[in-house]
């Protein structure tokens, strides 16, 4: 494992490629011994370091939910992140590209809870009782680290991905916000179209068969280490997509039938 100072320098490396917009060297290269909890332990650092710059923590991210990408990434569970304030773009937002280093887009469900979440006991049915909303969402991913590194041409691990924050770079609500037992919510789905043009579409089932169940998965995670998902956090449970690229002039629009559409366009 790693010492901490290694996850320290770590956790500064990539804290300073996303403040200078540019990408490094993946951890697990530098470090290729590190294990996930390594990987873990570098994100936490990151996010202790944002927290005492004066961000605040507004939620957690799932991500790797879906059978391809764990497959693809060689991983058998999916993996988490941290939402931050700084990551909210309201719907309909023009936001910088530059902002981002290789930034992409993916849709998602967003749980907002009424009632925190804890124990390693429960159940979907727990999950769906403690949210007040679930709203649609757009997540956007950002590498601070090569996905290819120009050095070797060896690609980053999904250790990689969980030390950058598990790619958490922005997040877009909107749509209609609706009680989870309003809406069958593995059968809710989602059209992304970029300038027009229908570039991906999905049903939340792809996510666990149930968006509410990578939920249940990070809360037992957390448990763990005593740690609960609180009231008024917002959840990410999770793309039902591929992510999409994200170029300057770029506009998307995430039709969800019944449960509205979101915009943003990227300058």
């Amino acid at each position: 494992m790693l010492n901490q100072d290694e996850v320290m320098a770590a956790a500064r490396a990539l804290h300073a490629a996303e403040r200078e917009r540019r990408q490094i060297r993946p951890v697990s290269h530098t470090h290729p011994a590190m294990t996930m909890a390594d990987a873990y332990a570098i994100q936490d650092a990151w996010v202790a370091i944002k927290r005492a710059e004066g961000r605040r923590i507004r939620g957690r991210k799932i991500g790797l939910t879906s059978r391809a990408m764990q497959e693809a990434m060689q991983i058998r569970e999916p993996d988490y992140g941290t939402l931050l304030d700084d990551m909210f773009f309201e719907d309909g937002s023009t936001i910088e590209a530059g902002r981002f280093t290789d930034p992409r887009i993916e849709v998602e469900m967003a749980f907002v809870l009424k009632n925190s979440l804890a124990g390693e006991d429960l159940s979907l049915t727990d999950v769906l009782t403690a949210t007040d909303y679930v709203v649609p969402a757009l997540e956007i991913i950002a590498a601070r680290s090569h996905r290819v590194d120009p050095e070797t041409g060896a690609a980053r691990t999904v250790l990689d991905t969980i030390a950058d924050n598990a790619a958490n770079a922005g997040i877009v609500l909107g749509g209609r916000p609706m009680r989870p037992e309003d809406v069958d919510l593995r059968w809710a789905g989602a059209m992304l179209y970029r300038n027009g043009v229908i570039e991906e579409t999905g049903l939340a089932a792809g996510v666990l068969n149930h968006p509410g169940n990578g939920l249940v998965w990070l809360a037992r995670r957390f448990a763990a280490h005593g740690i609960s998902l609180q009231a008024g956090e917002v959840i990410l449970s999770g793309s039902f997509t591929r992510p999409v690229a994200i170029r300057p002039g770029d506009v998307f629009h995430a039709d969800y039938g019944r449960m509205g559409s979101i915009a943003c366009r990227f300058e």
